[in-house]
């Protein structure tokens, strides 16, 4: 790329830009002028990051509602749940072609995959947590802590020392829309499961309503979003922060961030829901439940500090980075999917 282009693409990625109003995401929408204007920088760190060439796309839509997106790596696809339609949905880029990758999933939310390229899912339905095989069986890796049933596994993380990480908050429990009603018969809590012994051991239960989880790069922090508010009347809207101990423990939990930001003069908070983390450290957050110019992708710096904002016309369920050089964000919306392509590298391989 010759200098004159460099200078004219950064230039574009720093315009001040307001957000569009109605946006139409439809086939036969207008084009969107560059910069997308309902991608901002709140921070001149995110500035960086925002492509001035680059606008968010609508992949597809219909669901009721989009969770859990996870990138394969092998496979060169994105997959998620649709968690009411108790399926699990599949987008190839080379064509962006939508189909259904597996009907029922037990109303199956969070997933992700191991270093073997191995799907993992949070069932709802069940309340277990589960891994596809490559002959096409299913193992069971978690259904009972201490004799009791879990609530309802919701989002997964694996460590590279083969540790897998899972948030049981119970949304899943609470009606038949998502999962299968019934009582919760465990406190809410963060389980790991041991590679070597395939032990469940509980680490931490400190959180209202553990939802969203994700490792900073070096994997020395676990940061978790509690979406307690929801049944809870004390609890924050926030994400804590833990440091990982001995690669199976969590020490010193405390607020990375509030939720709380000024929106047209007043006080909003939201809630976070899944989040990822880019190599540079910054953690991006689905967010919503509040509205126009809340709702969407907001991006926190590792101090937690908030240094930019996608919005969508939709509550933003969950993310993740994919595509051959994990730069691509993609955006589990509702009831549609997104995505948008930054100047940032997914940091884990899922």
């Amino acid at each position: 790329m010759n200098t004159s282009r460099r200078s004219f693409l950064t230039a574009l990625g720093t315009l001040a830009a307001s957000p569009l109003l109605a946006r139409d995401f439809g086939k036969n929408a207008e084009t969107v002028r560059y910069p997308d204007p309902d991608v901002i920088a709140l921070d001149d760190s995110f500035k960086k990051i925002k492509i001035g060439n680059a606008v968010i796309e609508r992949l597809h839509t219909g669901m009721r509602w989009a969770e859990g997106p996870a990138w394969s790596g092998p496979g060169q696809y994105l997959m998620w749940s649709d968690i009411p339609n108790n399926a699990q949905m599949r987008y190839l880029p080379e064509d962006n072609h939508v189909s259904t990758l597996r009907k029922p999933s037990q109303y199956g939310n969070g997933n992700t995959f191991d270093q073997q390229g191995r799907q993992l899912t949070c069932e709802h339905e069940t309340r277990r947590v589960v891994r596809y095989e490559a002959n096409g069986t299913v193992t069971v890796l978690a259904e009972k802590f201490n004799g009791k049933p879990f609530n309802a596994p919701n989002d997964i993380v694996v460590h590279p020392d083969g540790g897998i990480w899972f948030s049981d908050p119970g949304y899943g429990a609470l009606f038949e829309y998502e999962g299968k009603k019934g009582p919760l018969e465990l406190k809410e809590a963060v389980y790991r499961i041991d590679p070597a012994t395939a032990k469940i051991e509980l680490v931490t239960d400190g959180l209202f309503k553990p939802n969203g989880l994700c490792f900073s790069p070096d994997y020395t922090k676990l940061y978790i979003c509690d979406t307690g508010s929801t049944h809870y009347k004390e609890a924050p809207k926030n994400i804590q922060v833990w440091d990982v101990v001995d690669q199976r423990k969590l020490a010193h939990g405390r607020q990375y961030i509030s939720m709380k930001m000024a929106l047209n003069g007043v006080e909003v908070a939201g809630q976070a829901d899944g989040i990822r983390c880019d190599t540079d450290g910054n953690i991006w957050v689905g967010s919503g439940w509040v509205g126009a110019g809340y709702d969407g992708v907001q991006i926190f710096s590792p101090e937690g500090q908030r240094i930019g904002q996608i919005l969508l016309p939709e509550i933003c369920a969950n993310i993740c980075f994919g595509g051959p050089r994990r730069n691509r964000l993609f955006m589990a919306a509702s009831q549609s999917l997104y995505s948008l392509y930054v100047e940032a590298t997914g940091a884990h391989f899922c």
